[in-house]
C-alpha cells in the first residue's frame, strides 16, 4: 500500500538548492541596499518599507512560470539600534526612530522561494568611521563568534558546541551573549524547526532547551547576537509589529480577520510559519 504522506523536501535535491540560492542572492541584494539607506537623519520606518518593497520587487521576479508557487518576505526588514536587541519595524501609527552619527544598526530580513527561507543580518556603524572603545569589543566580538559558530555548523556536531563557543569569544572581549536566543533549523515554510542553538541560556534554559546532533541537508539561520551590558532583555513599551502563523485553531468572527487570514494564507502558504508585519 502506497504511503500518502508528503515526503519533506530538503538540500538533497537540486531544484531545492536552486530555490535557496536565488532566495540568498536576493535578500543580499537587497541587504546592501538597505546598509546604503542607514545614514544620519534617516528614519528606521523608511529603511524598513524601503527593505520590504525590494524583497517583494525582487522574489516577483524569479519562478514566474510556476504559478502556484509561493514567494515573498519570509521575515519583515527590521533596523534596531543600539539596546534594541532585534525586530524594530515600526509601522506608522508607531513612533519612529530617526538615526544618528554613531548608531549601532542591527539589519535583518528574509525571503522565501516556494518557502524556502533565507534569512540575513549585519550590524552597520551610522556614519561610518573608526569605531573603538565598547563598541568595537562587541562588533569583534559578534563577528568572530558568528565565525566560529558557522564552522561548528556541520553534521555530527551537537548544538551545545556553539552555545559554548559563543560564550567563551564573547566573553574575551569583556561581552555577552543576548540569554535565550534562539538559532533555529530552517524548514520549507518553517523559520523555527525543531531543533534549535540557544545563547547564553540560564539554569532553567539550559534544562529545557533539548540536546540535537546536526545532520547531513538539514539547513540553520545562524543568529548570533552579542551585548556589552548582561545580556539579559527586557520588554520595553515598543509595540509588536511582527506577528507569525502558529498552528493553533481559531474560530474567526469577525470578517476582517477572516479577510486578513486569507490574504496571509495566499501570500504565504497554508502551513505558513513565516514572520508577517501586521499593517
Amino acid at each position: 500500500m502506497a504511503d500518502d504522506k508528503e515526503v519533506e523536501k530538503t538540500v538533497a535535491e537540486d531544484l531545492v538548492v536552486t530555490k535557496y540560492k536565488l532566495a540568498g542572492q536576493i535578500v543580499n541584494r537587497v541587504l546592501e541596499q538597505v546598509i546604503a539607506k542607514c545614514i544620519p537623519e534617516a528614519s528606521a520606518r523608511e529603511i524598513c518599507e524601503f527593505g520590504d518593497k525590494l524583497l517583494l520587487d525582487e522574489t516577483s521576479k524569479v519562478f514566474k512560470k510556476e504559478k502556484d508557487s509561493k514567494k515573498g518576505i519570509a521575515f519583515s526588514t527590521c533596523v534596531s539600534v543600539n539596546n534594541c536587541i532585534c525586530h524594530f519595524s515600526p509601522i506608522p501609527s508607531e513612533t519612529d526612530y530617526i538615526l544618528k552619527e554613531g548608531d549601532l544598526a542591527k539589519i535583518d530580513l528574509g525571503a522565501h522561494i516556494d518557502g524556502f527561507i533565507a534569512v540575513v543580518a549585519h550590524t552597520v556603524v551610522v556614519g561610518g568611521g573608526e569605531v573603538s572603545g565598547r563598541a568595537a569589543d562587541v562588533l569583534l566580538a559578534a563577528h568572530y563568534a558568528s565565525e566560529a559558530a558557522l564552522r561548528l555548523l556541520r553534521p555530527s556536531n551537537e548544538n551545545y558546541a556553539i552555545t559554548d563557543v559563543v560564550q567563551k569569544i564573547s566573553a574575551e572581549y569583556g561581552c555577552k551573549p543576548i540569554e535565550g536566543m534562539l538559532s533555529h533549523q530552517l524548514k520549507q515554510f518553517r523559520i523555527d524547526g525543531e531543533k534549535s542553538i540557544i545563547q547564553n541560556p540560564s539554569e532553567a534554559q539550559r534544562k529545557e532547551h533539548e540536546k540535537a546532533t546536526f545532520e547531513t541537508y538539514e539547513v540553520y539561520a545562524m543568529d548570533v547576537l552579542i551585548s556589552t551590558g548582561e545580556g539579559v532583555g527586557r520588554e520595553m513599551d515598543t509595540r509588536c509589529t511582527i506577528y507569525k502563523k502558529t498552528d493553533e485553531i481559531y474560530q474567526l468572527k469577525l470578517k476582517s480577520s477572516r479577510t486578513f487570514y486569507r490574504e496571509v494564507r495566499n501570500k504565504h502558504g497554508s502551513k505558513c510559519r513565516l514572520k508577517v508585519k501586521i499593517l
